[in-house]
C-alpha cells in the first residue's frame, strides 16, 4: 500500500498501472490459448508438430459433410428439387450445407486469431499453388451455400433449418434470378467436390512422393504418434 499513489499507480513505475504485468501475462496467455486451437506441439517430442484438435476438426468435419451433401443433393430442375419425393433429401442437403457454411466461417475466424503452424519446407511453386488452392476452396465453401440461400429465397422457397424449422424468404421474389443462382450453385457445388479431390490427391503426393509431414500435420496427434512408433 505504501508504494501506491491514490488511484493505484506505482511510484516506481513511471506512471504505469501497478497490475500491468498481470495484464500482459493475461493477454499473452489468451493469445497462446488461441494459437493452441490451430497448432499442436507434442510434449513427448514423438509426434511431429501439426494442427491442434480444433483445427483438425474444422478440417475433416466439413470434408465429410460436403461429401454427404453432394450425395444426398436432389439436383435437377426446381420442380424436381422441391417435389414431395425429394423433400427429405432436399432438407438434409440444406441442413448439411448450412452446417458447412457455419463451420467455414468459424474456421476463418479461427485462422485470423490463431495462425497455422509453420508448414514443412517445400519448393516455392508448391507453396504458391497450395495457397491459391486453399483460397479457392474457402471461397467456394462460402459462395456455394450463399448462392443456394439467395437462389431459394428469390424463387420464393423457405430455407430449411432441420428441427429448428424454416426461414421464410427475406428478399423480394425474382424467379428468373433465383433460377440463375440455382444453376450457379450447382456448378459451384461440383467445383467444391473436384477441388476437394485435388486437395486430397495433393496431400497424398506430399506424403508418398515428397515424404514430408503435410498430411501428418492434419491428423490427430495420437495418430501422428502411432504413425511414427
Amino acid at each position: 500500500m505504501s508504494g501506491l499513489h491514490s488511484g493505484g499507480v506505482d511510484r516506481h513505475g513511471a506512471g504505469e498501472p501497478a497490475n500491468s504485468g498481470l495484464s500482459d501475462f493475461g493477454r499473452t496467455t489468451h493469445l497462446e490459448s488461441l494459437r493452441d486451437m490451430n497448432s499442436y506441439r507434442d510434449p513427448t517430442g514423438v509426434a511431429p508438430r501439426g494442427y491442434g484438435s480444433v483445427a483438425v476438426a474444422f478440417h475433416w468435419l466439413p470434408a465429410v459433410l460436403v461429401l454427404a451433401a453432394f450425395v444426398v443433393g436432389p439436383g435437377g430442375s426446381e420442380q424436381r428439387v422441391y417435389s414431395a419425393a425429394k423433400d427429405f433429401d432436399r432438407q438434409i442437403h440444406e441442413v448439411l450445407g448450412l452446417t458447412v457454411f457455419s463451420l467455414t466461417l468459424l474456421r476463418l475466424v479461427s485462422r485470423a486469431f490463431a495462425p497455422a503452424p509453420q508448414s514443412p519446407s517445400a519448393p516455392r511453386w508448391i507453396k504458391r499453388i497450395s495457397k491459391v488452392m486453399r483460397g479457392l476452396l474457402y471461397t467456394l465453401l462460402v459462395a456455394t451455400p450463399v448462392t443456394a440461400i439467395a437462389g431459394a429465397w428469390l424463387e420464393g422457397h423457405p430455407l430449411t433449418l432441420g428441427i429448428l424449422g424454416e426461414v421464410q424468404p427475406m428478399i423480394p421474389e425474382a424467379h428468373a434470378a433465383g433460377q440463375a443462382l440455382a444453376q450457379i450453385h450447382t456448378i459451384l457445388g461440383d467445383a467444391v467436390v473436384w477441388l476437394a479431390g485435388f486437395h486430397a490427391a495433393a496431400a497424398l503426393f506430399h506424403h508418398f512422393v515428397l515424404r514430408d509431414e503435410v498430411l501428418l500435420s492434419m491428423l490427430p496427434a495420437r495418430w501422428r504418434r502411432r504413425r511414427l512408433s
